[in-house]
């Protein structure tokens, strides 16, 4: 049975504390089934983990959240170049629809073109090891391995 889902965009501040803890609940238990040390940022109704969103893509069908990219967009420096970039970050599907397409067949089409929309010459995030082919595989990415990053998330 496919799901129909409908995708919104929201800025932060369209979102109301139900939103909050909905998309709080959303990460507890998408995260959580990673490892339950993931889920630490998402305790009561807080949504985001280190640098909050400004830009949230949200994809929902009749059980509710089914997927989220949040973005930020900010500068990053490459050698003494500063480059204004999109960072893209708490990518999550739920459990029920990982493997399904959801979040990089369809999502990331949405997410392409809200950065179209912004005019943000690029997409930057992080992503672990494990879901490397997963992001390439899209062929909208492109992953470069040895970037140090430094985060003052201590």
């Amino acid at each position: 049975m496919k799901t129909h889902i409908r995708w919104k965009t929201y800025w932060e501040h369209e979102l109301v504390p139900g939103d909050q803890a909905e998309l709080a609940e959303f990460f507890r238990n998408t995260y959580g089934a990673v490892g339950a040390w993931n889920t630490k940022h998402f305790e009561g109704s807080r949504s985001w983990a280190g640098a909050r969103p400004e830009l949230r893509i949200v994809g929902y069908d009749e059980c509710g959240v089914v997927a989220h990219f949040g973005v930020l967009r900010h500068f990053i420096r490459f050698g003494t170049v500063d480059q204004l970039v999109a960072e893209v970050g708490l990518y999550a599907v739920r459990p029920d629809l990982q493997q399904s397409g959801v979040g990089y067949h369809v999502g990331l089409n949405v997410l392409y073109l809200t950065l179209l929309d912004l005019k943000v010459p690029f997409g930057f995030g992080t992503v672990r090891d494990e879901l490397r082919e997963h992001v390439e595989r899209t062929g909208r990415a492109t992953i470069v391995s040895g970037v140090q990053v430094r985060s003052t998330d201590l």
